[in-house]
């Protein structure tokens, strides 16, 4: 792998402004365009970034696979456990308006947590998906 110095500088200075862009995504997605896919997908791109300059190994270092395996499973769990818990209040799967006393409230912290779950599993799945593909190519 070169040892390009001018883009090992801007990928370290380009992956945190790409996972705060990815933040502002996820959490302003139920008020303007975006939410957990979108920022998923720009998350997981910081982190393909910074294998494609520093390498597949030192990415592993930044973030394991476990951890990745078990964001993309909690992530689900989420989802999941936000139908769950609307019905057990008494509504249908996934009717936030059920999670708090004012309806509306319930339908914000409903897409926010919903909306959580989706970001974590498909930042996990596209960074697994990479690491992956990225080992079965690799020059041995």
């Amino acid at each position: 792998m070169p040892n390009d110095l001018i883009l090992r500088v801007v990928t370290k200075w380009l992956s945190p402004t790409i996972i705060l862009f990815a933040l502002y995504v996820q959490f302003h997605g139920d008020y303007s365009p975006g939410g957990g896919f979108q920022a998923g997908v720009i998350f997981s791109t910081a982190i393909l970034l910074y294998a494609l300059t520093y390498g597949l190994d030192a990415a592993l270092k930044v973030i394991p696979e476990i951890a990745l395996k078990i964001g993309a499973s909690v992530g689900v769990l989420l989802y999941a456990g936000v139908g769950v818990v609307s019905m057990l209040k008494g509504g249908n799967f996934l009717n936030y308006s059920v999670l708090a006393e004012n309806p509306v409230t319930g339908q914000h912290i409903g897409i926010i947590i919903i909306e959580l779950g989706v970001g974590i599993t498909v930042a996990s799945v596209m960074i697994l998906l990479f690491f992956t593909f990225a080992r079965r190519v690799a020059p041995e």
